[in-house]
């Protein structure tokens, strides 16, 4: 078949799938298949540019933390090349500019990406983001044809991602169009500026889903959660997708005030109230007014200051303390807490009136262990940021930092009584870890168990336990390893069994891709039904 036959077979589908009404993930999916299809490779990528971040929305060979990453252009000068160049570019096999994927091409270990290639994609005249081409052996791209070949797709790609983008306006044609400018700014800031709330699992999406249901509203949240499942994102969002946007939010930490001075912090003082003021402050809802005040750890607030804050909720009206002047200030009130507020009520430690008049509309956090591979992508979206904190730090020229199959396992089986921040923390020891005990410097670092938890047995020890066949006693001893790859194997065949050989659904249940997922059950040598 010649390159041209095999470019109009790879484009013809993606062409009848332009006037489809499907889902934006499909779509992409659709789109990494056809390019691999007719660019045989390793593994490829869709890149989104944000400022001046890249983020994957879209992979295929990739390891599933990839999702997470945010690459920061002016730290990755084959990115930054493909996104000056603006057409198709090929790197050669003996680059010296450090790989973005070193260590990342899925069941292939720590090995470098020797030979890749990529285009920027142009949508509407400005540079949306990346395609990218990846492959283990050097001399994959040699033929200039590929280039040809990659240039000529990525036109038809920058149309996928426009199609993408009008279904997306469409959907959204409901929302208050300055909500939804705002949302696209909110979306727009460089991950530096905010922190997103990440994941795929089902939980997670019911949540976003009742963020953009509520945050148009003027209806207090109340949002509940464990500690360190990131409530505070949460409230970051809500207010980010409200009418209020472009006013302030302003944060109080409840349990942080001394009783003694709640009321100048949140209601201000004159001068002359207490010993110490010399002057008149404005409280915290003075300065949200207009906007949105987030009261983190509202359970700790005493009784007094409950009754004191039911007017403000109630009116809007306020007196500074030691005046007897009102102030009117119009706020959103955000509340979090860990504590089973209920319980209080019932205790005699919240006003019920108060309770009700913050949980208008309660959003519930899901903790990090009912969320799934949700854990992976948080783990890259952590690890590219402490490549980069760290690697600097160190004097260590790292390109990629990753997490071999063994603590990934981990990572998955692991309690999580601290949640993402538990999570964040234990990210950043184990990378200093590994960087200390790193006698040579190498592009690519790969933490083990062991870097994470230093006595392996405590993970393995607090993790709940899985039912599992008994061992018979001839059966061979097993390594980590050989055990991890057992259980991908048993839970891809009865995900199948389950769903009678349908690759699509089961994919969906394992939160995997279906491409990635018949590439696994292929070298795993699954039993197919």
């Amino acid at each position: 078949m010649t390159p041209t036959h095999s470019l109009l077979r790879s484009l013809v589908p993606l062409v009848a799938d332009l006037a489809e009404d499907l889902p934006e993930r499909e779509r992409y999916r659709r789109l990494l298949d056809a390019l691999r299809s007719l660019l045989p490779c390793d593994a490829v990528a869709l890149l989104r540019l944000q400022g001046e971040v890249l983020e994957p929305i879209a992979i295929d060979g990739l390891s599933s933390d990839t999702l997470g990453r945010r690459f920061r252009v002016a730290e990755h000068p084959r990115l930054a090349q493909l996104l000056a160049h603006g057409t198709a570019l090929r790197f050669a096999p003996d680059s010296p500019l450090p790989d973005p994927y070193d260590g990342l091409v899925e069941h292939a270990g720590p090995l470098e990406v020797h030979d890749c290639m990529g285009c920027a994609l142009v949508v509407g005249g400005s540079t949306w983001g990346l395609l990218t081409l990846d492959a283990l052996a050097p001399g994959r791209f040699a033929d200039p044809a590929h280039l040809q070949a990659l240039q000529a797709f990525s036109n038809l790609a920058a149309a996928t991602v426009a199609a993408a983008g009008r279904m997306r306006e469409l959907e959204k044609n409901a929302l208050d169009e300055r909500q939804r400018a705002e949302s696209w700014r909110q979306a727009a800031l460089p991950d530096a500026a905010r922190r997103p709330l990440l994941g795929q699992s089902p939980a997670l999406r019911q949540l976003q889903k009742d963020i953009a249901l509520v945050a148009p509203s003027e209806l207090n949240v109340l949002i509940t959660g464990e500690t360190g499942v990131g409530k505070e994102l949460v409230a970051q969002a809500v207010h980010a997708q409200s009418r209020r946007a472009g006013r302030p939010l302003v944060s109080v930490n409840c349990a942080a005030l001394p009783e003694t001075l709640v009321e100048s912090e949140l209601f201000g003082h004159v001068r002359g109230a207490f010993t110490g003021a010399a002057g008149e402050r404005q409280g915290q809802f003075e300065r949200a007014d207009g906007g949105t005040l987030f009261l983190d750890e509202v359970g700790e607030l005493s009784l007094a200051v409950q009754a004191k804050l039911l007017r403000v909720l109630q009116s809007g009206q306020l007196q500074r303390l030691g005046s007897d002047r009102e102030h009117h200030v119009d706020v959103r009130i955000i509340a979090a807490t860990n504590r089973p507020l209920e319980e209080a009520v019932r205790a005699g430690r919240m006003r019920a009136d108060f309770f009700h008049r913050l949980s208008v509309y309660p959003l519930v956090v899901p903790p990090l262990r009912e969320r799934g591979s949700d854990i992976l992508l948080l783990c890259g979206y952590f690890l590219e940021e402490n490549r980069s904190r760290l690697g600097a730090v160190a004097g260590a020229e790292l390109n990629t930092v990753r997490l071999d199959a063994a603590a990934q396992a981990a990572l998955l089986t692991c309690p999580w009584p601290g949640n993402v921040r538990e999570l964040e923390h234990l990210i950043s020891r184990g990378v200093l870890k590994a960087l200390s005990r790193q006698r040579q410097r190498a592009r690519v670092l790969t933490l083990t168990v062991q870097d994470l938890w230093p006595d392996a047995g405590d993970v393995l020890a607090a993790a709940p336990p899985r039912p599992a066949a008994p061992p018979s006693d001839d059966a061979p001893a097993q390594g980590l390893r050989s055990a991890v790859e057992a259980f991908e194997r048993r839970s891809i065949e009865l995900s199948l069994a389950r769903h009678q050989g349908n690759w699509a659904a089961a994919a969906r249940a394992l939160q995997m891709d279906r491409a990635n997922l018949q590439r696994l059950a292929k070298r795993l040598g699954c039993r197919l039904p």
